[in-house]
């Protein structure tokens, strides 16, 4: 087991979310999902991923099936919602920050000649 495994109740809530009952499998979703945290947090190659996991190209392939789905912004959603409300705040913020820097754009002395003109 490594730190960034999910614990049951992280798995629970993405299986509810993203993973109706489907057939039997060689390996389980969990591992799955449980080696794209490994990889996600560690930034190890596809092809280094440890013995535990499932050979890289089937995780690969659900990482690929998995993120264009629909339902994975619904999982994101559930999970912003949760925090939020154990944070004793409504699901839906009611107000947004919007951030900007402005640049300044002189007369760069790197762009003059060696005579400064």
């Amino acid at each position: 087991m490594y730190p960034t495994d999910l614990t049951e109740t992280q798995w629970q809530f993405i299986e509810k979310v993203l993973l109706p009952q489907e057939r039997k499998r060689k390996h389980s979703l969990q591992q799955i999902w449980n080696a794209l945290f490994y990889l996600v947090k560690t930034g190890c190659q596809w092809r280094m991923l440890p013995k535990e996991y499932p050979k890289w190209e089937l995780v690969y392939y659900y990482y690929r099936k998995w993120s264009g789905m629909e339902e994975f912004d619904l999982l994101l959603g559930g999970l912003r919602d949760s925090v939020r409300l154990k944070l004793g705040q409504h699901t839906r913020p009611s107000l947004g920050i919007m951030d900007s820097q402005s640049v300044r754009w002189g007369n760069n002395r790197s762009l003059n000649g060696i005579d400064g003109k």
